[in-house]
């Protein structure tokens, strides 16, 4: 993969939806519920900000390249609401997930007095959400926390749920807290700016939904992939409430990640491995599950879950989202020590997500060793 710096791209606001109505999926957790609120300029919406946060302070978390485009208006948005932002302006990529960034967000919050009635607001894609998150979950045992996610995939998925984590060096996410936030923020406008190759690693995860649990979003994906990276108001709006509509009934279901919630990591635990495996920063995260989502489709094959067909139907969503169909060459030794340190391993045994049969995930240990060491021993030959 091109390891370049992604730069944010000026488009014109697409004209057709300026006017289109917010909509709002509701994450039933009790009395810790919240809602998902989904629509251009929303960001920015002092009004409805101001109906969710008190006056005060808020740190305001994000990272030098969104800060440059969204710091000052989000800001103001805040201020109009009776809040003043302290702004935390953190590095950016998956490589500075770690606890030496991390402390820089605590050095600020000492700095400025922030107490437990200070929320945290993350306004970044999934890197900075992740760590925005663990702050707040850990700052004086736990502090409100607000998301404002500015790329596809962060708004389907990562922004969603409160599962909050850095990065270790032998392992993704391996360090976190589950950590709910009051309000999620899905501001279509800051799509604009998204460049393509992450507006493609965005689609990995709705194109996941699709695979797991909802063959007619499948269904619709297939034709109307090329709309959205043309990026198609009507059918972006569509994408990204169907996948948080799914996101939030799994999370009200199982929060902790007991069970049904595991099947929403299809193709993570192969996707991980690759992310550790080629070094942080190098494959976006939505690139690493699109490959890993198309090993473990050979894998369910393999089982005699998925035809054959399946799996080049697989193969094929993911080669229209422009998304890696290729895992990385690795030896299988690299492959099975990585994937050993998944948060899905027990006793020592690595469990999968696996599909039987589009639209039906489960996740499972129980499955002939050999069938994984042909999907690996497959993938290395391909590489």
């Amino acid at each position: 993969m091109s390891t370049a710096p992604l730069r944010p791209v000026q488009r014109a606001a697409p004209a057709q939806d300026a006017a289109a109505p917010a909509e709002t999926v509701e994450v039933s957790l009790a009395d810790r519920s919240y809602p998902i609120v989904i629509g251009r300029g929303v960001s920015t919406d002092s009004a409805l900000i101001g109906s969710h946060l008190k006056p005060g302070r808020a740190a305001l978390v994000t990272s030098e390249v969104v800060g440059a485009l969204y710091l000052a208006p989000v800001s103001a948005a805040l201020v109009a609401a009776g809040i003043e932002a302290v702004p935390i302006v953190l590095p950016d990529g998956e490589q500075h997930k770690n606890w030496q960034v991390l402390n820089t967000v605590f050095d600020h919050l000492i700095a400025h007095r922030c107490d437990r009635r200070t929320p945290v607001i993350a306004l970044g894609g999934g890197v900075i959400g992740d760590m925005a998150g663990f702050a707040a979950a850990t700052w004086q045992r736990g502090v409100p926390f607000v998301q404002i996610p500015t790329t596809l995939l962060a708004q389907v998925d990562s922004s969603v749920g409160g599962k909050t984590a850095i990065n270790h060096p032998q392992g993704k996410n391996m360090i976190g807290a589950f950590h709910q936030p009051g309000l999620v923020l899905a501001d279509t406008a800051l799509l604009d700016t998204l460049p393509d190759r992450e507006l493609s690693a965005g689609l990995a995860e709705v194109i996941k939904y699709g695979l797991i649990r909802d063959t007619a979003f499948l269904d619709w994906l297939e034709p109307n992939l090329p709309k959205l990276l043309a990026r198609d108001p009507a059918a972006l709006a569509h994408a990204i409430r169907r996948s948080c509509e799914h996101k939030a009934e799994v999370v009200a279901a199982d929060e902790r990640e007991a069970g049904l919630r595991e099947t929403l990591n299809l193709g993570h635990t192969f996707g991980h491995a690759i992310e550790t495996g080629v070094g942080y920063g190098e494959w976006l995260h939505g690139e690493a599950v699109a490959a890993g989502t198309v090993l473990a489709a050979e894998m369910s094959a393999r089982l005699g879950w998925l035809s054959e067909s399946d799996v080049g139907r697989v193969r094929r969503l993911f080669s229209l989202a422009q998304l890696p169909v290729e895992a990385p060459a690795m030896p299988a030794a690299r492959w099975l020590d990585l994937m050993g340190h998944d948060k899905k391993v027990r006793g020592g045994r690595i469990r999968l997500v696996l599909l039987q049969g589009l639209g039906h995930a489960v996740t499972t240990g129980d499955y002939d060793p050999a069938a994984l060491a042909a999907t690996l021993a497959g993938s290395a030959t391909r590489g």
